[in-house]
Parts: structure tokens; C-alpha cells; sequence
């Protein structure tokens, strides 16, 4: 009889890979996340995606826009579910005003690299990103690729 592995309680809902191959991330923030209640219902679901998600910055708030929230089969009639509207991000202001430093530079820009649940709240990960190069982006494809001969080689060795 198989053994059935214990559920890990992971309290990632959704990371976004792409914006850490495509950005050297410098610097990470926690934000809250306005959201509706079936929106809260789709992400206990895990009914979203990241992969094209950025954070825009205007009068002095942080927007979180193209993050795709999946509607429910269940929702209700009564609400119009709008998938990729944009949700407001909750933060202080020495941290708004630190963002809007950093991305008036060149080259700068601000993703969201994960949502998470802290406790019965939901949490993005804001991370203050610079694009990458082309080689760059090989390099580490080259640095994966050579970490996983090497473990294979250790592991043929070891036998």
C-alpha cells in the first residue's frame, strides 16, 4: 500500500517565474491587496495568474495590473467579474515614495513576484526590478543547466 504524503501548508497562492528570469530583482516589498469577495473565493481556488502582472505607480498610490483572476462557475449574477481589473495595493507612504524614487530611474521598474496569505489576508510581493540583458538570461540558463549535470554526475558517483 502506498503511503500518501502529508499536505504541505504553503501559503503561496501564485508566483510569477517569468519576472525572475526576466529582471535582477533588488529589492522586495510586502503590500496588501484590495480585493473583492469573489476574487478572495477564486484565489483560495488558485484561479490566477501572474505571468504579465506589473505594479503602476499614480497620484501617489501602487496599482497591481494584468494579473488574471479566474472568476468561479459559482459567482454570483449579480456582480460583473472582471478577470484582469486593476486591484489597489496597500501601502505606507515612506515605502510609495521609495518606489517612485527608484523607478523614475532608468531602467527600473516594479513587478509582482508572488501573492500569498498572511493569516486570512492576501499579500503581494512587490519586488523593485531591473530588466536583464540577453546574456544574462543565458548565462543563468547555462548555470541551471550546469547545476543539474553536476547533481546528476554526484549522484551517478555516489553509487
Amino acid at each position: 500500500m502506498a503511503k500518501k504524503k502529508p499536505k504541505v501548508s504553503d501559503n503561496t497562492i501564485a508566483q510569477n517565474k517569468k519576472a525572475r528570469f526576466d529582471y535582477h530583482i533588488q529589492d522586495k516589498f510586502e503590500a496588501g491587496v484590495s480585493l473583492l469577495g469573489w476574487e478572495v473565493k477564486s484565489l483560495r481556488q488558485g484561479k490566477v495568474q501572474l505571468v504579465d502582472s506589473y505594479v503602476l505607480l499614480k497620484n501617489g498610490e501602487a496599482f497591481l495590473l494584468g494579473t488574471q483572476i479566474s472568476p468561479l462557475p459559482s459567482a454570483s449574477t449579480h456582480f460583473v467579474t472582471d478577470p484582469t481589473r486593476t486591484r489597489k495595493l496597500l501601502l505606507n507612504k515612506k515605502e510609495l515614495a521609495r518606489l517612485r524614487a527608484a523607478t523614475e530611474q532608468k531602467g527600473y521598474t516594479c513587478v509582482c513576484t508572488a501573492l500569498y496569505w498572511k493569516g486570512h489576508l492576501v499579500k503581494a510581493q512587490i519586488g523593485l526590478a531591473k530588466g536583464k540583458q540577453d546574456h544574462d538570461k543565458r548565462s543563468v540558463e547555462k548555470q541551471r543547466e550546469w547545476n543539474r549535470d553536476k547533481a546528476r554526475i554526484m549522484k551517478d558517483h555516489n553509487k
